[in-house]
């Protein structure tokens, strides 16, 4: 028979969140997996009620006595837990009654099922993203090749004209070549790879609070939600002022078109997630930007296609800050997600504090 001590060492290293309750509902035996599930300290929580925990709803509650009362074990899909520091979290459990030595014990397992629909989501969008990048691509080259053609023959005919005054003709063919070739240039994105430097992510988001502020002239209130004990980041500074930038001005010009920038809010959050997985890779460490704000919001209906070039809520707009902005963060490894509604929207982006697990600095692109 497995000694008790080599059992407990195989429940420490599960990856499933593993529980052990009493007759009474607490909390007997907990691994690293639960614990960092349900973001407590195993030390502490042990012999408190599960109440103390996490709380799903009163049925399930009379669910778990009653599996510790009557050994009626049960499973529970998709159940949005809510946990004691206010997280909400989408698991799916099972209850399993354990009779031994004249007690009862229920052995609780629980796996996430967010993450699991939130990986699949990223990748179905990140594979739209790379399939629209690359027709885009293609096409911006395909336009610029006969614009050049376009531009050189006016520079030509300009010279070969007769009349002063009609060079103004050739002029305007010019100019407006060069600002569909300044357009498509946009539509590609940034030039070069990221020049990767260790940079605090609060560098870039108070760099981006000076340009907006200096905009909006003080008049748009900005509110800084940040954990100061994040560590520095590899990636390239310009190119991320330019990305959280974007967010920011099109957050502050969709307040501006809804009424008065003094009524307007914006809040810059940073946090770090433990064990988290971008695209096929998983990161031990990632840091997480939020930025919010109490705008109108983005109609149902284009939340879907806005990191698409040439999508925009305004009249007046290009449509590309967002496609580069999410070109950016693909180049960093990261992720941006959005939610949005009527007086409340929410980028999230994630960037790497480390290399994904098999990666060395140098792997970064």
């Amino acid at each position: 028979m497995l000694p008790d001590r080599f059992l407990r060492q195989i429940l420490d290293n599960q990856t499933t969140a593993v529980l052990l309750l009493d007759d009474q509902l607490k909390v007997s035996y907990i691994n690293p997996a639960a614990e960092m599930l349900l973001a407590v300290s195993g030390q502490r929580v042990l012999h408190q009620h599960v109440d103390g925990l996490f709380h799903d709803t009163a049925l399930a509650h009379d669910s778990l006595e009653n599996a510790a009362s009557n050994a009626h074990p049960f499973t529970k899909r998709e159940a949005q837990l809510q946990l004691g520091n206010g997280q909400s979290l989408m698991v799916d459990y099972s209850v399993t009654p354990i009779v031994t030595g004249g007690h009862n014990w229920l052995l609780l397992e629980m796996h996430l099922r967010d993450r699991l629909l939130r990986i699949t989501r990223e990748e179905a969008q990140m594979s739209k993203q790379e399939v629209t990048r690359t027709l885009v691509r293609g096409l911006a080259h395909e336009i610029k090749n006969p614009l050049g053609g376009i531009r050189g023959a006016a520079q030509l005919l300009a010279r070969e004209l007769p009349e002063t005054g009609l060079r103004d003709y050739t002029d305007v063919i010019i100019a407006e070549a060069d600002r569909l070739r300044s357009l498509v240039d946009s539509m590609l994105g940034p030039y070069r790879p990221p020049q990767l430097k260790p940079i605090n992510i609060h560098q870039i988001t108070e760099r981006v609070c000076s340009l907006i502020e200096a905009e909006t002239q003080g008049q748009l209130k900005l509110q800084r939600d940040y954990d100061p004990s994040i560590p520095d980041l590899l990636g390239d500074s310009e190119q991320l002022i330019q990305a959280v930038l974007n967010i920011v001005r099109n957050a502050m010009q969709a307040i501006a078109g809804a009424g008065s920038l003094e009524h307007g809010r914006i809040t810059l959050r940073t946090r770090t997630l433990r064990q988290f997985t971008i695209g096929q890779h998983r990161h031990r460490l990632v840091c997480r930007l939020q930025i919010i704000d109490n705008g109108p919001g983005i109609p149902a209906d284009m939340l879907d296609s806005i990191f698409y070039p040439m999508v925009s809520g305004r009249a007046d707009g290009t449509g590309l800050g967002l496609a580069i902005t999410q070109n950016i963060i693909s180049q960093h490894q990261g992720l941006i997600e959005c939610e949005s509604q009527p007086g409340l929207t929410q980028f999230t982006l994630f960037l790497p504090l480390e290399p994904a697990s098999g990666e060395t600095p140098n792997d970064a692109r």
